[in-house]
């Protein structure tokens, strides 16, 4: 089993739902504690709807999302190490809302979406691999050079 996730930075929606569509997503979790985006298209509303055109579907999980006073904090001290303590502390408390994504996961595609392209740099990554403890999923980190690479293997 897998668990997808992506981060839209520096996707058009074109881009984004290409790359889902060549992963074979069936749903977005978003993941991010807020659903706005300054960026066109993905905000809660007008992302579901976009993704439902698409035959994919969209669940908002903010309770997986970074608390504001964590967030505010690394972009205050830029302190990724710290961020990860404080991001794991609060997901440690979020044990039925990793159990529900567990399951979901377990009978469909899904990807974990924030807005960061990095993963290794965004709250996703850290709520992908407590969810893989729970499932012994593999995680897969979405991206244009990912989709690039997937069309390559089919040409």
């Amino acid at each position: 089993m897998q668990i997808f996730t992506i981060g839209y930075e520096g996707m058009t929606s074109e881009e984004f739902r290409r790359v889902l569509l060549n992963a074979g997503v069936d749903t977005v979790v978003d993941v991010r504690e807020l659903p706005l985006s300054r960026k066109p298209g993905f905000s809660k509303t007008k992302l579901r709807e976009a993704l439902a055109l698409s035959g994919i579907g969209y669940v908002h999980m903010p309770k997986l999302g970074c608390p504001k006073s964590v967030r505010h904090q690394l972009k205050e001290d830029g302190d990724w190490g710290a961020y990860k303590v404080k991001f794991l502390e609060y997901l440690a408390d979020q044990g039925a809302e990793l159990e529900t994504l567990a399951e979901t996961a377990s009978s469909e595609n899904c990807a974990l979406l924030c807005f960061e392209a990095d993963a290794t740099h965004c709250h996703r990554s850290l709520v992908a691999r407590s969810v893989q403890k729970l499932a012994d999923f593999s995680v897969v980190h979405l991206s244009k050079k990912w989709l690039k690479k997937a069309v390559a293997e089919v040409a």
